[in-house]
């Protein structure tokens, strides 16, 4: 090979070993900078599962119940800090009791009246059943304590059960009655698994499975330092001898247990599949679900209550307000304030009946009274005049002033009949017979008819 030859290959290949070191210096730095965070400082984004997976052969993985993912924004608002003042921390006690002292910023702790449910913290002595605590100006005492070494760890938890998972939600400390032990000392250093659900009695399905991680990377890829205890994390979940493992910190809600009595074990594991050595990092734990419950968790998963109806459990403030479909309880009438009175219905007076008055009637005209019946004549003859009979003259009613209409009280007058028969044009007589003959009417002396006696 000749010398330009070599110097040419030996180039290339400082070359081709600059570029080979510039990829792995950046795989090292992506590889450093996607190093996992602890779990205690950590805000767990939930994402919930819009479909059932099934995670062994009985258990499934199902969505939270739709009225819990309703009313958990209006928690979410809250970063909860819990601190445990009392006892303190490797605090030796001579007494078999101790009074448990704690504080807690910006999470409302109450308990609604009507469900029985509500934001409150849980506390776990050892690795024993939680007491709930809704109220830390009462005081908790715990009994006849074993001597020795005892760890106490507080949460803040939700009022279906799942613990908020932010930094300074949970709290943990140690103490000694009469003496230090090895027994129940959880190591703060070190990763630590805090079993939280499923405990005691369920009424309905899904039921919640949860945790608190203290101390665990988040992250699957690598930790801050190498000086690390442990790189991966996993847990693992045992249900009646079915196991699933899971890399996640979030609350699951499953699906398939039997009715009755059922076990429940948790374990940390690290990333070879072993488990990590801390106090309470296995812990097993006995439920009893019985279908068809009652109670208010159980009327919540069934979807029997709504976000609406429960959320008092959440909001404080909402105690107050009513549904709906809630009646609402009318006050005696004694204490109603008088602005607020119904006012009385007055019957209506009974009034008298008015005459409406009558417009521009056309006036009644009174008839004539019955007078002798007169035969008419007949054209060509003169006819045989009766006589009228001079006591009494009928005498026609004038046009021109109009009659007053009469009340119905107000009986009509006879008219007075004049000596003189009044014969007018507007109505049909002898006289006028005559006058359109022209003819002067004679006036014979009255007669009496032989049918008609005379007047006196």
């Amino acid at each position: 090979m000749n010398s330009w030859q070599k110097t040419v290959l030996e180039n290339l290949l400082a070359k081709r070993f600059a570029i080979f070191r510039w990829l792995m210096t950046c795989l090292l730095v992506l590889s450093l900078s996607s190093c996992g965070e602890k779990a205690v400082s950590q805000n767990i984004s939930i994402s919930y599962k819009e479909k059932s997976q099934l995670i062994s052969q009985q258990f499934s993985e199902v969505s939270p119940p739709a009225t819990i993912q309703n009313l958990q924004s209006s928690l979410d608002i809250y970063q909860p800090q819990v601190t445990i003042v009392k006892p303190q921390a490797d605090e030796v006690i001579q007494d078999n009791s101790v009074t448990v002292s704690l504080e807690v910023k910006d999470l409302p702790l109450f308990q609604d009246p009507k469900f029985q449910l509500g934001p409150h913290l849980e506390i776990i002595l050892d690795n024993q059943p939680y007491q709930t605590i809704y109220d830390i100006k009462q005081p908790t005492i715990i009994s006849d304590l074993a001597p020795g070494t005892h760890t106490l760890r507080v949460f803040a938890s939700r009022p279906w059960g799942e613990s908020f998972k932010n930094d300074g939600a949970f709290a943990q400390t140690t103490f000694h009655i009469y003496a230090k032990t090895d027994d129940n000392y959880a190591d703060p250093a070190l990763p630590l698994l805090t079993y939280n659900s499923p405990r005691g009695n369920y009424g309905a399905e899904p039921i919640l499975l949860d945790f608190y991680l203290t101390n665990a990377p988040l992250r699957l890829v690598a930790t801050e330092n190498s000086d690390d205890e442990i790189n991966d994390w996993r847990i693992r979940c045992t249900i009646n001898d079915e196991t699933f493992v899971f890399d996640r910190w979030q609350a699951i809600y499953l699906q398939g247990f039997k009715s009755g009595k059922n076990w429940v074990k948790l374990e940390f594991l690290d990333n070879q599949g072993n488990s990590v050595k801390n106090a309470f990092n296995t812990t097993v734990a006995v439920i009893t679900y019985q279908p068809k419950g009652k109670d208010t968790l159980a009327q919540i998963v069934r979807g029997e209550l709504g976000a609406d109806e429960v959320r008092s459990i959440v909001d404080q403030s909402y105690s107050n307000k009513l549904s709906p479909t809630e009646a609402v309880p009318l006050p005696s009438p004694s204490v109603i304030p008088e602005d607020e009175q119904t006012p009385e219905v007055q019957p209506i007076p009974e009034t008298k009946a008015v005459d409406t008055p009558q417009v521009e009637q056309t006036p009644e005209v009174q008839p004539i009274p019955e007078t002798k019946a007169v035969d008419t004549p007949q054209v060509g003859d003169i006819p045989e005049i009766q006589p009228i009979p001079e006591t009494k003259t009928v005498e026609t009613p004038q046009a021109e002033p109009p009659i007053p209409s009469l009340t119905p009280q107000e009986e009509p007058e006879s008219p007075e009949l004049p000596k003189k028969l009044d014969l007018k044009p507007t109505r049909r007589s002898i006289g006028e017979y005559f006058q359109r003959r022209s003819r002067p009417v004679a006036q014979p002396t009255p007669s009496l008819s032989p049918t008609q006696p005379p007047e006196e």
